[in-house]
């Protein structure tokens, strides 16, 4: 399953309402398991971005950066399915960034879970099309 960056910026010391991770560590989602879960290399500058953006220290961005290579699947944007897809995806999604996460689960095969609106407005078509899943937090938490 990939996630979008929203559920890594706890790492950072960065509050969100839905901490995927801790749930998963928690046993609320059924079935998700934390080696189960991966993430596309662009989440990695996006949470480097924000921190930056909210002056979160540098330490705790660098710290989050390790634990997240140490533990999940990254995955490259520079494939040639991935590049394909994000290009093709920008008609429907406009944003390039969400365009290069959602065709990492479509190049891979694998639901998305996520919280981002406009991923979550053209879900219908999104999985229609691509033969995907995908999901928010509160379609997976037990």
């Amino acid at each position: 399953m990939i996630i979008d960056t929203t559920y890594l910026l706890p790492l950072a010391g960065i509050g969100v309402r839905m901490d995927l991770l801790r749930a998963v560590v928690e046993g609320r989602i059924k079935g998700v398991v934390l080696d189960d879960l991966a993430l596309s290399l662009i989440s990695i500058f996006e949470l480097q971005a924000k921190s930056a953006k909210l002056n979160i220290p540098v330490n705790r961005v660098v710290e989050a950066v390790r634990v997240i290579t140490s533990s999940f699947r990254v995955i490259p944007f520079h494939t040639q399915p991935i590049i394909e897809h994000a290009f093709e995806l920008r008609g429907i999604l406009g944003d390039y960034i969400d365009c290069i996460i959602v065709a990492t689960a479509v190049s891979l095969g694998e639901d998305l879970v996520t919280e981002d609106t406009r991923i979550l407005s053209q879900r219908k078509v999104l999985e229609e099309k691509y033969e995907i899943k995908i999901y928010s937090y509160k379609d997976l938490v037990i």
